[in-house]
């Protein structure tokens, strides 16, 4: 094995090695919720009116049962439907006047049909609550007020320096408005009853906190962010209790950033998002913190991390007497990207696809219209899994002339092997010259050896973009199909009762990876074999690097690999099927073309090939020999031309 050969093993080691070092563990089937130590009075308001005597704390933002009101704590609800049925469940605290957590009803934990998933747990304090800086919060205890005859609740609060607060929290009924099912507006008075001037912007507006639903999630999948003037910057934890923008940027333990043009903010973990936006747009300073949390079922040897955010209120002042008024929109629900991109002003950005949003974004798409056009009313229970299927055969269906091309090249490249075996065997001591015949060997037969690796680069962008989509598909949660109970867990069907590295204490048993690599080995087995011995050794060490990078993670990009091989090993079967390509040799034409690509590589390596060949005559000195200095037939030197310039 040559030097070219040992780095790439290197690299594919390195990169499994850190794929297992920061693979998380999977969730447990039934989180048991902890006991907490601290009052059972810091709980939200049942839904339901009852009071239990006792209550443990939410963890991992899941509930087991409504928790209770704090003594001295006034509680709210705002109620959202969709579809004639309860969405969200808004429970509004006197402790801040804001939103205290949002029950979704519509949403469960990982392996559970009865715990909701409650967002803005573990938060010091309310969405929408005020403060002097980061967790510098008022402190201020708001009356609450519920009128009979609208969905709104009025908070009300005075400070020692007489400035009076009112909020107006109010759902969004207009079903025409995308995101109503989750939205609220916000309406802030500012009443200025002191001695002298108020400046709003010593004030800041709290975004509330985001916390991982189990431990599976990673950093990079939630975070703190904000837009400003159409540009996105996402903020998520790092290793420690920090946060960090990403690789290029240090870790900090607090996050303080300007924004010229404020356009939303907020915070989010996987799946769900709380997004606040302004009226209109300002300058402002956003910050980030983050905290450690502990999940149900938690394993000490995995930490994990809520983030909280805010930002300063507009540069308005307040003079005595006279009062200012600032209006949001809040949005507390699912990072749908069906919902989001409907939404006013680049809210689907909070996905944070990345380098590869455009496929990504294509894929979704796509992906959605099949599930409400082909199967949400002809599979109901499994239309995700069948719209996935779908969308795979679609996209071999549109790479199928590649594929062919591709197919019908690598056929005629193993055709050649006898012939490259024999040059490799007469060049072996000259990798140049061996270079230079190789090119013209192509060129003479009409061969891109490119044109077979084709398809595989094409769907590397491909299956980023899908891998990126499915982080934050929240449709698929709890979507089963086949043995598969949730499309964006991991089909575990078994768990063994040892442990392997980077495993964990037990070994799961995940079905549809192992499927995934059995079809990639068939199908590359029925693959002509081209290239060296290195090119094919590398290449039958990808079903093993795939199979690791997608066994524990969302079964919906196994069954998308899955499902594609299948296709390819059927389209490798009809076109052996087909007549085999013939290998001739170019025929020669007087009348001058446009020069292939094989023949423009094939005139380089010649020309490469003669002036290093000019260089070795030369003494060293391309294109020509050393200077002639001796003097001429009179015995004299020739004369030195004149020196021109500087």
């Amino acid at each position: 094995m040559d030097r070219k050969g040992w780095i790439i093993l290197t690299i594919c080691a390195v990169l499994l090695a850190l794929n297992f070092y920061y693979m998380p563990d999977k969730p447990p089937a039934e989180p048991q919720p902890k006991q907490d130590k601290e009052d059972v009075g810091d709980k939200p308001s049942a839904d339901n009116g009852d009071v239990p005597s006792a209550e443990p704390k939410p963890s991992g933002g899941l509930v087991v049962e409504p928790p209770v009101p704090t003594v001295g704590e006034n509680t709210h609800e705002l109620i959202s439907f969709k579809d004639g049925k309860k969405n969200v469940t808004y429970t509004i605290t006197s402790r801040g006047g804001g939103i205290k957590t949002a029950l979704l009803h519509n949403e469960f934990a990982v392996g559970s049909e009865t715990q909701n998933v409650i967002l803005n747990v573990d938060a010091p304090a309310p969405v929408g609550a005020l403060g002097q800086g980061p967790d510098e919060f008022l402190g201020l205890n708001y009356d609450l007020v519920k009128p009979e005859n609208e969905n709104a609740v009025y908070c009300t609060a005075k400070t020692p320096d007489g400035l009076i607060i009112k909020k107006r929290w109010a759902l969004v009924e207009d079903e025409k408005n995308p995101g109503a099912p989750w939205m609220l507006t916000l309406d802030i008075t500012f009443r200025n009853e002191g001695k002298s001037m108020v400046s709003l912007q010593n004030y800041h507006f709290f975004n509330g906190a985001a916390t991982p639903l189990h431990q599976r999630e990673w950093p990079d999948q939630g975070g703190a962010f904000y837009l400003d003037d159409g540009s996105f910057e996402n903020v998520t934890t790092s290793s420690g209790a920090e946060v960090d923008k990403g690789f290029f940027h240090r870790a900090q333990s607090q996050l303080k950033e300007s924004a010229e043009e404020m356009e939303y903010s907020g915070v989010s973990n996987q799946f769900f998002t709380t997004l606040v936006r302004p009226s209109e747009k300002f300058a402002s300073s956003f910050w980030a913190k983050s905290e450690r949390v502990e999940l149900a079922g938690d394993d000490p040897d995995k930490k994990n991390y809520s983030i909280r955010s805010g930002f300063t209120l507009p540069s308005r002042k307040v003079a005595v007497g006279d009062y200012e008024t600032l209006s949001y929109t809040v949005y507390i629900g699912p990072k749908s990207y069906g919902v989001l991109k409907k939404m006013e002003g680049d809210v689907d950005e909070v996905l944070n696809y990345g380098w590869f949003t455009f496929v990504s974004v294509i894929l979704s798409n796509t992906l959605n219209w099949l599930h409400d056009v082909a199967f949400s009313k002809t599979a109901n229970k499994w239309a995700w899994g069948l719209s996935i299927i779908a969308l795979t055969i679609l996209i071999r269906i549109v790479i199928w002339p590649l594929h062919n091309k591709s197919t019908r090249t690598m056929k005629r490249m193993s055709k050649l092997q006898p012939i490259m075996k024999d040059l490799r065997e007469k060049y072996k001591d000259n990798p140049q010259k061996l270079n230079q015949e190789t090119m013209k060997l192509y060129k003479e037969y009409q061969i891109n050896p490119m044109g077979g690796c084709l398809p595989m680069f094409l769907q590397i962008p491909i299956f980023f973009g899908y891998y990126r989509m499915l982080q934050y598909a929240v449709e698929l949660r709890g979507q089963p199909f086949l043995w598969v109970d949730d499309l964006s867990m991991p089909d575990t069907i078994y768990e063994l009762p040892f442990g392997l590295p980077f495993l964990g204490d037990t070994t799961p048993v995940n079905l549809l990876p192992i499927l995934m690599a059995v079809t990639m080995v068939l199908q590359m087995k029925m693959t002509p074999n081209t290239g060296d011995k290195m090119q094919r050794r590398i290449m039958m060490f990808m079903p093993l690097m795939f199979f690791f990078f997608c066994y524990n993670f969302a079964s919906a990009l196994a069954l998308y690999w899955t499902t594609q091989n299948i296709f390819s090993i059927g389209q490798t079967w009809l076109m052996n099927r087909m007549p085999e390509p013939e290998l001739k040799k170019r025929p020669k034409s007087g009348k001058p073309g446009k020069k292939s690509f094989m023949e423009r590589m094939a005139e380089r390596a010649e020309a490469m090939q003669q002036a290093q060949e000019e260089a070795r005559k030369g003494g060293g000195k391309p294109g020509g020999g050393m200077r002639n200095a001796t003097p001429d037939a009179s015995g004299k030197k020739k004369k030195r031309p004149p020196r021109t310039g500087g």
